[in-house]
């Protein structure tokens, strides 16, 4: 009797530390905050049956119908296992045109962004006054002598009629402001310079995510421009998206990603504002194709399953293709790895092997609403790649509304 007790006690002990690692798992994978659209509850879809009840006072009735209110609920698992308490935002919904056109994007950084260091051959000697000077690849520099930079131009100007006197450079460290002191040293070939290449502008072909019709508000890709060498996200001054057709395809293969190919009819379309880790933002005109607006979606109503993708292949139409979002995350700590998808259309498997480079932003529709956006691929893996919820670029669109 003895014996079979202690079993129990084993058994029991097993399943309440398998239930509380299942809460507390859930409890940091789940966000603290959600959106509803006003009228409707809220309702996550997850792997695990999660229910949502009322929080203790903190549940007005008039709080569902009335955006820009919130309240508070609780999450649980089965058998009323407590997960966390979050916050429910109700919010109007919007209605965008989804995209799926693909645009050719061309963005000048405010100030120029150091993209690498090479030494000076001087008088027989190798030197770097960049390096000597504390700055480094990465760096954002916003002005040198008081004078603010804005192109190539603008930094080998400053360096070579500085007469080898010491320059004032201004620049951008990860958010902080940072002077150093550069010296130019002459070269061989009688020019002064600082042994740094720099950069300031950035070309390439994305796709539209969608357009807002009441705002005039656009959103690609669902990733930021980043520099190919840094990394970083390049900073915006000024860019401008251009009309582009496509004029073929690169196959993607495992290990090699593909990619469109097209060229700039130089027919501006739209002023880019917005350079963000969730996408780019600008203001300009409707797509021309795909015209009927649909609801955009919140991330608490995209579910695991058969969903949409509207890209372009070939000229400027855009088509439709078949996709299966494999899982979700609703975590916080990636806004632009969501979803994970897996092409499934067969045309769309034979013409590009699944998604390639210049389809990120290509819109993702479920259950008739705008769920997201493809922002990568898998680079082992062409058919399947990464999505973002269409909430998280819609929060940030707001900031190009105000």
């Amino acid at each position: 009797m003895r014996e079979q007790y202690r079993r129990f006690a084993r058994v029991f002990c097993a399943v309440v530390a398998a239930v509380q690692s299942v809460a507390l798992y859930t409890q940091a994978t789940l966000p603290n905050h959600f959106y509803v659209v006003a009228g409707e509850t809220l309702s996550i879809h997850s792997s695990l049956p999660i229910t949502t009840q009322p929080a203790k006072d903190s549940f007005p009735g008039e709080a569902y119908d009335s955006p820009g209110n919130s309240y508070h609920v609780d999450l649980k698992l089965p058998g009323g296992v407590g997960v966390k308490q979050v916050q429910v935002q109700v919010v109007d919904r919007e209605m965008v045109i989804p995209g799926g056109n693909p645009f050719g994007i061309k963005m000048f950084t405010e100030g120029v962004i150091v993209v690498g260091m090479s030494d000076i051959s001087s008088g027989g000697k190798s030197q770097n006054p960049a390096k000597s000077a504390g700055i480094q690849v990465g760096d954002i520099i916003t002005s040198m002598n008081g004078e603010a930079v804005h192109t190539n131009e603008d930094v080998g100007d400053a360096v070579s009629s500085s007469g080898g006197n010491v320059v004032s450079v201004e620049l951008e460290r990860a958010g902080e402001e940072v002077t150093c002191q550069l010296n130019p040293v002459r070269g061989d070939d009688g020019v002064y310079r600082a042994g740094i290449w720099v950069r300031d502008s950035s070309a390439g072909i994305g796709t539209m995510t969608y357009y807002n019709p009441s705002t005039h508000v656009f959103a690609g890709l669902g990733h930021a421009i980043c520099d190919v060498d840094t990394g970083e996200i390049m900073p915006l001054h000024s860019g401008e998206i251009v009309d582009v057709e496509i004029t073929g395809v690169n196959p993607g293969a495992s290990g090699a990603p593909g990619e469109l190919r097209g060229s700039f009819s130089g027919q501006t379309k739209g002023e880019l504002l917005i350079n963000s880790q969730v996408g780019i933002f600008g203001k300009g005109d409707a797509p021309t194709d795909h015209a009927q607006a649909v609801p955009l979606a919140m991330s608490s109503e995209v579910e695991e399953g058969p969903a949409t993708i509207y890209c372009t292949l070939d000229g400027r139409e855009v088509e439709a293709y078949e996709i299966v979002i494999e899982k979700l995350s609703l975590a916080e700590n990636n806004p632009t790895k969501n979803m994970i998808l897996r092409v499934t259309d067969p045309v769309l498997l034979e013409k590009a092997g699944g998604i390639v480079q210049g389809m990120s932003g290509s819109p993702i529709l479920q259950n008739g609403k705008l769920v997201g956006a493809v922002t990568h691929v898998f680079v082992n893996d062409p058919t399947r790649g990464y999505g973002i919820f269409a909430e998280n670029m819609n929060k940030m669109s707001k900031s190009v509304e105000l």
